[in-house]
Order: structure tokens, then sequence, then C-alpha cells
């Protein structure tokens, strides 16, 4: 961790050196990043006042806090450098300026009485603007979660992001707010025990215009989705062959990106022609659920699932395990509800050996209880541990398969502290720490479930930050938006974002087409022709790497190109001498550049 007095300052010149500001990345991934971001931003095309997107956050409490990001943005005394300067006192209570024993300065709100009761500085922001919060926080005794709320239009409350704040370290808090519209607001800080001492450092809040946002997107793809390819065209004796034509067709993508399948898929052949000629990765929306294949005790049936995972097998898809337990008592088979706790118990766990053990090594992933953050219907009735207990018993069952946890509202609702990125990591910590879990595959499942308005990419991106720290995979698994006048828009942006974020694997949506039932995010309607939404993800498809490209040889016969890892099918011919070759290559993540020397042969 670098210290308060040595920094890396992205601006227009991308490395100069600051002793007044602080950062959150260790030196060597700083200096890593910063002149990855300025090769790419230069190769790219990007101008260099694009100011660089900072990635990285932590999961852990530490001794101090690390520099605020982007040096504090927009934000006036943003390391308490100057005392309390710039901030004033909200409701009652008093606040002040501390130094620690190593020297570190930080503010204090003490003798408070309500939740907002605290520090805060205002801010002017601008509509269309995309602002970053990150800060760092500690309380006086005890465990609490911190939000920060921006107060707009004088009386209006949104939050933009929450931590697990504790006693005796520091705790980062990252989120964000997208302006809607031009508005003074106030920054404040909310806890739900507003008797604790509140402490907090290296406040940082920085606009991005939306230019500069989609400039990040591209610059993490080309660094983290895509590689460099050379195409050296010969002649057998080593001629060089100028004006070669080399078509390049992807064959299968390295990234998976899918879409939901349901039961319609059986019996509607153009539902069939629509789904395989897109998409290779699916998950089944209601057809492998308990509710579905047991809805009467003791009576399973699998025909459904079976034929649907046939269907898949016999088309190249690869299918997600959705799902093995669903912790809301919503979600239940009815006749569950009426059981004895041991009833229950004996029931779960013959219900989890037995889609387990008859799907074994044929999925991808298993969502293994779904929905634990929000809900607890099993904790309430069989013990606090026995999520842990259940991911145990599923990976023994079939360890090759990832185990994820399955949420909504984590990354696309900053208003629900419940399932906020702190309180999902919290819960993840809980099964790996329970014995017998140890080595278990887990991965992140985010719903993804956008409502109406403009989405909070802000918080979407903070959020994949933090759960990235994890070190986990992590998947968008149901992603769709409620219907709305700008629908399709927001579709894409929100497709975008997960795609380019360097920690997302992969995504499957919750969408399809009319005559499957499909109500929310439609893609195509009765007759099959695409909604605005349907066009967003065909144009993705084809940007993100199944699209023909053509390119032409130079005079040295060689062509550059900068694909998406996958598996293409690549034609080259000559106009003049009518040469042409075919092959197979695959592009794979960690070349930097890989050459593929093409002979030509009569």
């Amino acid at each position: 961790m670098l210290k308060k007095k040595f920094a890396i300052n992205w601006t227009v010149h991308c490395c100069l050196i600051s002793h007044k500001m602080k950062v959150v990345v260790a030196a060597e991934l700083c200096i890593f990043l910063l002149s990855a971001s300025c090769l790419l931003l230069l190769s790219s095309g990007f101008q260099l006042h694009s100011k660089p997107y900072d990635y990285s956050a932590t999961t852990k409490c530490v001794k101090e806090p690390h520099r605020a990001q982007y040096g504090g943005g927009i934000i006036v005394n943003p390391g308490f450098d100057y005392n309390i300067k710039g901030w004033t006192v909200v409701g009652n209570g008093t606040i002040e300026g501390r130094t620690s024993n190593d020297g570190n300065r930080f503010i204090v709100a003490r003798n408070r009485t309500q939740a907002l009761d605290g520090f805060s500085q205002k801010v002017q922001l601008k509509k269309g603007l995309i602002y970053i919060f990150s800060a760092w926080f500690q309380l006086s005794e005890g465990s609490e979660i911190v939000s920060v709320v921006f107060k707009t239009n004088g009386s209006e409350l949104v939050h933009g992001g929450h931590v697990i704040a504790k006693h005796g370290c520091w705790s980062l808090l990252k989120g964000g707010i997208v302006a809607n519209f031009s508005s003074p607001a106030e920054i404040l800080f909310e806890t739900e025990n507003p008797t604790v001492e509140l402490w907090a450092d290296s406040v940082s809040l920085q606009p991005f215009t939306k230019k500069q946002w989609r400039s990040h997107q591209d610059v993490s793809v080309e660094r983290v989705r895509k590689s460099k390819v050379r195409f050296r065209v010969t002649h057998p004796n080593e001629t060089v062959l100028e004006g070669a034509t080399v078509v390049i067709k992807q064959t299968r993508a390295d990234f998976p990106y899918g879409c939901a399948m349901n039961h319609y898929i059986l019996s509607n052949s153009d539902y069939q022609k629509w789904f395989v000629s897109r998409f290779k990765y699916t998950t089944f929306t209601n057809e492998m659920k308990w509710y579905s294949t047991e809805k009467i005790q003791g009576e399973e049936d699998y025909s459904i699932p079976d034929a649907m995972l046939q269907f898949a097998k016999e088309n190249g898809i690869s299918v997600r395990g959705h799902n093995i337990l669903w912790d809301s008592p919503n979600r239940q088979p009815h006749w569950d509800l009426t059981l004895s706790p041991d009833e229950l118990r004996v029931a779960a766990e013959k219900r989890l050996n037995s889609v387990v053990s008859r799907y074994k090594g044929k999925l991808i992933a298993w969502d293994v209880m779904n929905e634990n953050v929000h809900f607890h219907f099993f904790e309430d009735k069989l013990g606090e541990n026995i999520s842990a207990e259940y991911y145990s018993a599923a990976y023994h069952l079939d360890p090759n398969t990832k185990m994820f946890m399955n949420e909504y509202n984590t990354i696309e609702f900053s208003g629900d502290k419940d399932a906020s990125p702190a309180n999902y990591i919290r819960k993840l910590k809980e099964i790996q720490l329970f014995p017998g879990t140890a080595g278990i595959p887990l991965a992140i499942g985010l719903q993804c479930h956008f409502s109406t308005g403009v989405p909070n990419l802000a918080y979407m991106r903070s959020g994949l930050d933090l759960l990235a720290a994890t070190g986990l995979p992590i998947w968008l698994t149901e992603t769709s938006v409620d219907p709305q006048p700008n629908q399709a828009v927001y579709f894409e942006q929100i497709l975008r974002e997960g795609f380019s974020h360097p920690a997302v694997q992969g995504i499957v949506m919750f969408v399809g087409p009319k005559q499957a039932g499909f109500n929310s995010t439609l893609l195509a309607d009765a007759n099959f022709k695409n909604t605005a939404a349907g066009d967003v993800v065909d144009k993705l498809i084809r940007e993100w790497g199944t699209g023909p490209q053509t390119a032409i040889a130079d005079n040295k016969g060689i062509i550059d190109i900068s694909l998406h890892h996958g598996d293409y099918d690549v034609t080259v011919t000559h106009p003049l001498t009518k040469y042409s070759k075919t092959m197979n290559i695959s592009v794979r993540k960690g070349f930097s550049l890989e050459t593929v020397h093409v002979k030509m042969h009569a």
C-alpha cells in the first residue's frame, strides 16, 4: 500500500506525480494500469483527456485508509489535510478532525441522534454525467452498514452505495450516481445506529461524461476480450502477396453470451430456429425448479427439463442449472410449507440429491440456494448454516460444476441495502468459512433485473469492482429491463457494461420472443420480427465477434487485426494468382500478438 504522500495523478499527461493525492491501488498495480491505459488510449485513438477509470477495490478492512481515488475528484479537502475545511455538520451532533498515531488525518461525527446526522459537503451535479463515489469508513465501536446518500432538489434522497464499517480498521465504500438533472446536491452519510461515532477519510466524487464512460468500456474490451492477430501472407517461396484478401468468421465465441429458454422450445419450431441461430448458452426459466419437478410430494417428473437438456445438447448449447433450492417462502412447492422442520430437512435433502445426481456433469453451473441474501426460508426452519451445508452437499455430488450464489438488486438498485455488494460478500464469506466448503468452486451470480428509469451505471460498475475483489468468477445471470420508452437503449447500456467489465465472465439474458410467453424484455414479436431490444442483441452478437470481417494484406503481405477471443474459420484468397486457402484458428487471452503465417499454394 502506498503512503499518503505518494500517488499517481490520472491527468492529461497520464503520468504526473503529485504529493497531495491518495490512491487505492498498490504501486505495482498502479504502474501497470497507468502504462496499459495510456498505451490503449493512444492505440485506440482516444484523446488523452479521457480520464481512465480505476477498477480497483478491496473488501478487506485495513489499518490505514488508502488515498482518495482520482485525488478526490470534485470533493474539497478529500483527505482532511486541512482539518475539516469544506465540510459542514448535518443535524444534531458535532464534527471534528482527528489524527491517528501514524499521522493520518480524518473526520469524525459524534453525539449523533439521527441516522443522517454527521458531516456533509455540497456539490453541483450536472445532468448526464456519471459520478463515481468512494470513501473509507470506521466506527468507534461495533459493526454497522454505512450508506452514502445524495440529497437533491432539497429533499429527495438517493442512495449511492453501502459498506459494512467496523471498529478498529477502515473499510471501502464504492458506489455512485447518474445525474438525471442538473442540481445542487448534499452528500450525506447514513447509519442505522446513530449512537456510534462515524469516521471517514479519502472521500472522492469523480464525474465522467457518457463519452468517457464509453471509452472506458472500449479500452477494457480491447484489453480483456480481444487479442491482436497478424496474418502474414506469402507464396511458398516466401514472396509476399500484397492485396491478398482475408475473410474471418467466428465459429464460437470464448465469452459466454446467452439467453433464457423455456418449455415452448420443445414444440415450437420457429422458436427453435430463432434460438439456435443466436445462442450457445442458456438457463431454463422455471422447468428445473423444485416446484416444477415435484408438484405433488413424492411424485417427481423431470420429463420436460430432460427433453430441454437433450435439445440443448443436440444443438451445442451449454446449460446453467437453475436452481437446486430457492430461499424465498413464496417460491416453494406449496406442500413443503406445511412440513415440520424435520420433514422439511428430509424433503430438501431428497430434492438436492435427486436433481444434482440426475444432471451431474451435464451443466456448467448450479444456482445452489437462490436469493439467500434477501431470503432465509431454509435458515429459519433448519438453522443459520443450512445454506453452507447445501453448497457443500451439491459440490460433493457434482464436484466439477461451479456453485453459484444468485441474487437480485446487488448491482441494479442502490436503494436495496439488503442485497448490496457488501451484504452479498458477507453471505459469501459465511459459506466459504463453513467447515466442509473449502475448495468449492464458488461463483457470483447477479440477476441484473433492471426496473424502469435510467440505469445507475455508476452503482453497477462500482459494485462489480467490489465483487471482483473476491477473486471469484462473476456472471450476469438473468439480465432484463422492464418495459419503458427507452428500454432498448438502457438494455444495450447494461449489456455493454457487463461485457466490458474485466471481472465478468458470462452473461445470460432472461428475455425472449413473444411466442414463448416472454413479456418483460421482448426480443421478437409474435411473427418473430425483431423488436428494438432484439436489434440490440443481434447487433452485439455481431459486434462481439461472430460477424464476418474482411481485410486486405499490405505491401508486406501483412494484415494486423484485433479479434475477440474465440474460434475462427479463415479464408485467404489472392485476386491475381487465384490462390486460396482455408484454416481454423483459436484466439485466446494471454498473448499480445499472435502471428499466423499463411503460405498460399496454387
